[in-house]
């Protein structure tokens, strides 16, 4: 009975741990819309959102088919969608490019990927 009374404390913790960390590693389809309306993301200064050149997502349906292997926007040709934003963010919204790997961008790209139809 002892042994229970200090183990099941450790497996609650435990288990909230694995929670918050499995919640921490997806991606937040709602704060990608968020920062797909944001003309502050990366900094941009030209006022503009990746919602001024695609308006509710208009003409991303296509981009987050799984099968894609290439992204094409006014900047060329990419391999991934990250560094499609990326060039949109710079060229598009005069920001600096986010980290490819972190929670924004994969906020983002789960945002884009959402809109396929």
């Amino acid at each position: 009975m002892k042994i229970a009374r200090r183990v099941f404390p450790l497996l609650i913790v435990l288990a909230m741990a694995l929670t918050a960390s499995y919640a921490a590693g997806k991606a937040d389809i709602a704060n990608g819309k968020r920062l797909f309306n944001d003309p502050g993301l990366g900094g941009g200064t030209s006022g503009n959102s990746c919602n001024t050149c695609h308006p509710d997502g208009k003409g991303l349906e296509n981009a987050g088919k799984k099968n894609r292997h290439e992204w094409t926007n006014p900047g060329g040709k990419w391999l991934n969608l990250e560094d499609t934003n990326n060039v949109c963010i710079l060229m598009a919204m005069k920001g600096k490019p986010i980290d490819p790997k972190g929670r924004e961008m994969k906020d983002l790209v789960a945002y884009i990927k959402s809109l396929a139809k």
